[in-house]
């Protein structure tokens, strides 16, 4: 896995303990579909150089995306 994306996924589990990989991969990828159809990114960069499901976890990391739905590890 590339470096930079490892610590994206730091970044998003540590900010919101109450998910784990999992959750946070079908958020990821729920995203990734979005941003595949023509939803706008809600970064400034150019979107030709990077994957879906890397802008999308940028986005989540930024806080620029929520992630709803899922119920605290307890």
């Amino acid at each position: 896995m590339n470096t930079k994306i490892e610590e994206l996924t730091a970044k998003v589990l540590e900010t919101n303990p109450s998910l784990d990989r999992y959750q946070l991969s079908l958020a990821v990828a729920k995203r990734a579909d979005e941003l595949a159809m023509g939803a706008p990114s809600k970064l400034s960069v150019s979107t030709k150089e990077i994957k879906p499901t890397d802008l999308a976890l940028m986005e989540i990391a930024e806080g620029l995306v929520s992630i709803k739905g899922f119920t605290d590890k307890k």
